[in-house]
């Protein structure tokens, strides 16, 4: 498969690689942020992952992607223009302005609210839940069950950043939640 630039997947994969910084004892002391927003400062790259997601999503029958707070919103906003899908916020607690349904969950250095409108989608609508990286999986997990009680079905949850060594995406998995993520960090 090729990206928007003509690279190969793993061509792309090697340069995401080489781009995302990595940001020592951020947001408190022994956790390793792996920053993105190098990505964002390079277009080809940045309309490469984009272009694969689209290609990976092309024959599904989406009616919307979900984005995750906050950069997952520039990962699934961006996919939702390209796939001319309608685009669902999952906004921390307290920053959506209409009804809302709330979820907490656990990530790997403390505990968050996350929360939908409540007509955000309809009963059976199908739905990716982007967000550019998945660590121990609790915000994945807390949309997906936000989604699920509205009724829509969460077809995949396309990440940019897989910290395998976190067990996240397993986890997900294990929860009926498939993942699929373009490149993968085993260790800090």
């Amino acid at each position: 498969m090729n990206d928007i630039s003509g690279n190969s997947l793993t061509e792309l994969q090697k340069q995401l690689i080489s781009i995302i910084r990595t940001v020592p004892d951020w947001p408190k002391p022994g956790v390793h942020f792996r920053d993105i927003t190098t990505l964002f400062q390079v277009p080809a790259l940045w309309a490469g992952v984009i272009a694969h997601f689209v290609e990976r999503y092309k024959d599904e029958d989406v009616d919307a992607i979900a984005g995750l707070e906050a950069r997952g919103f520039i990962f699934g906003a961006a996919l939702a223009h390209a796939m001319n899908v309608g685009f669902i916020p999952i906004r921390k607690k307290g920053k959506l302005p209409y009804k809302t349904l709330s979820e907490d969950y656990e990530l790997e250095y403390g505990t968050a609210t996350v929360e939908i409108h409540t007509d955000a989608c309809r009963k059976d609508d199908k739905i990716l839940l982007a967000d550019d990286l998945i660590a121990t999986g609790g915000t994945l997990l807390a949309g997906q069950k936000l989604l699920q009680r509205l009724g829509a079905n969460v077809i995949e949850a396309p990440i940019v950043i897989d910290l395998s060594y976190l067990g996240g995406a397993a986890k997900c998995r294990a929860s009926g939640l498939p993942v699929y993520s373009l490149i993968e960090f085993e260790g800090d």
